[in-house]
């Protein structure tokens, strides 16, 4: 189980017992992975001492703040098991819809099952936003989930070790699944807990900007990504193409058309002067891009202050 969290320490020592009590209610070998985003307060501190206090404990401390995708993509490196879970440490995800979701992965066969919070216990200014996001999410990717972005999620082991999410991915981690390989992704009817400590570490509008330019990102980067020359060289042909037509059209007319006036006189002329050069650069931007793909490896990496 991967548990993101950042400055949460009222909540921790909570859900460590309901997340106990499910596993041992349940006879279920299991570990939890807390990944301390550089909290400012003593979540680092209440994370040592349930290590302390319980073998299946296990805490990664960041030196600063990197994000929600960064404490995942780490806790999904480090994760050991058949099924990973990750919830929020707010406690507004349930534990007990653990063994449902597990179930699905084992016994149905999905590679990843994603939480849906039906009825939500948030503001108005962030569930309408929330919905938004999801219908458009669902148009632009055909996968049609009624909440990408909720925390509570399980997945199988192969495909968190498969997929890396960086930025504001969290939200689309379906999205990069499904476009890994991982095509069987399901959803279950979740119970939302309202916040019970603290405020939500979550809000403001930039998050839906950025994360819209995210999807845009994981769109490219999932059909280009080891091919851009297809999509940028494509672009360079058809409008060196359109450019040379233009440049035919007014030769034809030089030789052909009575009291043609001088071809520099006309508009068209720079119009086509442009798309050819235009059509030119975007295919030299793709063969360059071309030379970085084929040449890139490696993945983001974040700077662990402690492990226990």
């Amino acid at each position: 189980m991967v548990i993101p969290l950042f400055n949460e320490e009222e909540s921790l020592k909570e859900l460590h017992a309901w997340i106990v009590q499910v596993m041992k209610a349940n006879g279920y070998s299991y570990e939890v992975l807390f990944v301390d985003d550089g909290s400012k307060d003593t979540s680092w501190q209440v994370i040592e001492d349930l290590v302390a206090l319980d073998a299946n404990v296990r805490g990664i401390k960041f030196r600063r703040n990197y994000g929600k995708s960064a404490a995942l993509q780490t806790g999904f490196q480090a994760a050991n098991g058949r099924v990973v879970v990750t919830m929020d440490a707010d406690l507004q995800d349930s534990p007990e819809e653990i063994p449902g979701m597990r179930k699905m992965i084992i016994e149905e066969g999905y590679d990843l099952v994603s939480g849906w919070k039906k009825k939500r216990y948030d503001p108005l200014s962030k569930t309408l936003p929330t919905k938004l996001f999801n219908w458009t999410t669902r148009k632009m990717t055909g996968i049609y989930l009624h909440d990408f972005n909720c925390g509570l999620k399980a997945y199988k082991i192969e495909v968190v070790k498969s997929i890396e999410v960086y930025g504001e991915m969290h939200r689309y981690i379906p999205v990069i699944a499904k476009w890994s390989g991982f095509s069987k992704i399901g959803e279950k009817e979740v119970q939302h807990q309202a916040r019970k400590y603290g405020y939500t570490k979550f809000g403001g509008i930039e998050r839906f900007v950025y994360g819209f330019l995210d999807l845009m990102s994981i769109m490219f980067v999932s059909k280009f990504g080891k091919k851009p020359l297809h999509l940028f060289g494509t672009l360079g042909i058809v409008m060196f193409l359109i450019g040379a037509g233009i440049a035919v059209s007014l030769l034809i007319e030089k030789i052909f058309v009575p009291g043609y006036y001088p071809m520099t006189d006309r508009p068209r002329f720079y119009y086509g002067l442009l798309t050819m050069l235009m059509g030119t650069m975007f295919f030299l931007t793709g063969f360059l891009a071309e030379l970085v793909a084929r040449n890139s490896t490696g993945r983001n990496t974040y700077l662990i202050e402690k492990e226990v």
